[in-house]
């Protein structure tokens, strides 16, 4: 594990910020107060192989009913047998990807992140220990990919993109890699984490 990565990563997560939501770039939503989100979490998971770190994710299966076809991060909802919402990333990794518990080195969390889907996520921050061959559940996930960490922590990297939705015009991040569009709360979690990183470095 790079030490030098892994400081800097600490050092982001230490620093201050606002939780994240699918609402941010959309204002004029006005969320009802009683509104009871569900918990869930998601693996923000960094490999050091080759020249360069990257990130783990995955687009999920066609056949899915939230969210076909999107890239995404492994995680999932919080089952009752989850002791933590690192527990539920960790599970999730090891059922989506087979990512084994023991590769992954926790750094900690970013903010919780809203989705318009009605769940609380929160996305944990680790460093995967030596090689590691996905296997994809086809069940849930049609492939996996990385995509360098540097593309992904550049700020200039983002756009600000739309779409209707339920009637109304939503506005939403883009960070778009080689084939992938990478968009959505995947790109909302990655855009707060570069923030975070472009803050450590100033």
């Amino acid at each position: 594990m790079n030490p030098s990565l892994r400081r800097r990563l600490e050092k982001a997560l230490a620093g201050s910020g606002p939780a994240s939501s699918d609402y941010d770039l959309n204002p004029d939503v006005e969320l009802p107060k009683s509104r009871r989100l569900r918990s869930a979490a998601v693996l923000i998971a960094i490999r050091e192989v080759g020249v360069e770190p990257t990130v783990l994710l995955t687009k999920r299966a066609p056949t899915l009913k939230h969210h076909p076809g999107q890239i995404a991060f492994p995680g999932g909802k919080v089952d009752e047998d989850d002791e933590t919402v690192v527990a539920t990333a960790l599970r999730e990794a090891h059922e989506e990807i087979g990512l084994p518990h023991h590769a992954v080195q926790v750094i900690g969390a970013l903010p919780c992140h809203e989705t318009v889907t009605g769940f609380e996520v929160t996305p944990i921050l680790a460093m995967v220990e030596g090689s590691f061959d996905p296997i994809p559940e086809r069940g849930e996930v049609a492939e996996v990919f990385e995509a360098p960490l540097s593309h992904l922590m550049d700020r200039s990297r983002y756009s600000v993109q739309s779409r209707r939705w339920r009637g109304m015009r939503r506005a939403y991040f883009t960070v778009p890699w080689g084939p992938y569009y990478i968009w959505g709360a995947t790109a909302r979690m990655l855009c707060a984490l570069a923030d975070r990183m472009a803050d450590e470095t100033n």
